[in-house]
């Protein structure tokens, strides 16, 4: 945590206006050299790949070999040393998320950053070993980047049973057809694979139609046809894409797991990429109260500082109150997947999912308030954290669905204490 707090302030946060400016300028659509200058340190620092779990990083530890084994590659042994990450619980890395949080730049200096390490954990979890020398390797490496093509612009896609893109069968390969929009990670140069969620069938149960496939973004038939800009960024270069898949052919073995697996997969890829967004909205709530605490300690109004003002003061305190319990949720969701596995943990990560984004928006909201004017402009952090908040409250499920999810578990639980309880305790006529 030390190490990873001093990297912060030496090497991220003093980059954060030059990748904010590349980030609006003509060439925003390339990668800034800067950034793989950040990775290749945050490498030899010892800091890569720190979300992945022991277990899992025990599960596809013969890639360490491969990697190094890899003939013609200088980087090839040293990255291999530093390609499994450093064997932490989820929520030990609850700690160190939070603090890239803090920077909508950092997550991707340490190959810490979303889609990509969802993507990696259906592979680590779920890919054949082919399926993972060709893609989970590079991945973990940091070479390449990757998508995930699940939401989709006909259907209300929080509901996975309706996506509509569709994968068939002909000969020895399978057809990908759909369309499909924010596609996180789409636009990246360096984005190389996406992992495409469709219906392999229509009969049978609704949860055991859909599966996943492979697609190389360089297939013919893949059209990127725009980035959609979130609250009018565009997130160059990384991108949330609408992307068009006519007919795109790629081989059978592309299929992950099999036939009808699509449903758990998402879960369990869903299930922790949902916490370490609230892990790094934590950090971004810490870094926007911080901000807020400063700005009302330096300006002034009606003859004295902001601080003193009861209303900022009573501001303040409700949102350390927020920031705090919050974090609470966030790790003992965490503890929880430790201990429990997704199933588990759903209901401890639904809660997280809910009370991060509503507190860190709010959190963030206020300190833009204290700023006036600035707050809402390019030159603080505010409103990109602003944005990444709100838009949690939709990405990876929306809010209405994790409180059904919630509220169905309570309902479970007060069901079997009435079965338990029996003509003992008859219900109440009241």
């Amino acid at each position: 945590l030390a190490r990873l707090n001093a990297f912060m302030r030496e090497h991220v946060y003093p980059a954060e206006d030059v990748f904010e400016a590349h980030a609006v300028g003509p060439d925003r659509w390339t990668v800034h050299p800067l950034m793989e200058q950040l990775k290749a340190k945050a490498k030899a620092a010892g800091l890569w790949n720190l979300w992945l779990p022991a277990p899992l990083a025990a599960k596809v530890s013969y890639l360490q070999g491969v990697c190094a084994g890899l003939q013609g590659d200088a980087a090839a042994a040293s990255d291999a040393a530093v390609l499994l990450g450093g064997g932490l619980t989820n929520w030990e890395y609850a700690h160190l998320c939070e603090v890239m949080g803090r920077s909508v730049w950092a997550p991707e200096v340490f190959n810490c950053g979303a889609p990509d390490t969802g993507n990696m954990e259906v592979l680590a979890k779920y890919g054949s070993r082919a399926q993972q020398e060709a893609w989970l390797l590079p991945l973990l490496r940091g070479t390449i980047r990757s998508c995930f093509a699940m939401t989709e612009k006909a259907v209300a896609s929080s509901d996975a049973t309706n996506i509509e893109g569709v994968i068939e069968r002909e000969g020895g390969a399978l057809v990908v057809s759909g369309v499909k929009w924010w596609t996180s990670g789409a636009c990246d140069p360096r984005c190389a694979v996406a992992i495409f969620m469709g219906k392999t069938r229509r009969d049978g149960p609704p949860h055991k139609q859909q599966s996943m496939v492979l697609v190389p973004m360089s297939a013919p038939g893949v059209r990127m046809v725009r980035p959609m800009l979130v609250f009018g960024y565009d997130d160059a270069p990384h991108g949330h894409a609408e992307v068009h898949f006519d007919r795109v052919r790629v081989p059978a073995d592309a299929l992950i797991l099999g036939e009808g697996r699509g449903f758990e997969i998402a879960q369990g890829r869903l299930g922790p990429g949902r916490l370490h967004h609230c892990m790094r909205l934590v950090g971004a709530g810490e870094r926007a109260l911080e901000i807020m605490a400063a700005r009302a300690l330096q300006r002034s109004v009606f003859g004295g500082p902001i601080a003193d003002q009861g209303a900022f003061q009573a501001s303040l305190a409700q949102c350390r109150i927020e920031l705090d319990g919050a974090r609470l949720l966030v790790r003992a969701a965490s503890a929880a997947l430790d201990e429990g596995g997704f199933k588990g943990a759903r209901g401890a990560i639904a809660v997280a999912k809910v009370a991060a984004p509503n507190a860190v928006q709010r959190i963030v909201d206020a300190a833009m308030q204290v700023h006036g004017g600035a707050g809402v402009s390019q030159d603080t952090p505010l409103a990109r954290l602003w944005t990444a908040a709100r838009t949690l409250r939709i990405a990876d499920g929306p809010d209405e669905v994790h409180l059904g999810t919630i509220a169905k578990l309570e309902l479970s639980a007060a069901k079997k204490r009435l079965a338990a309880a029996g003509a003992q305790h008859p219900a109440s006529k009241l």
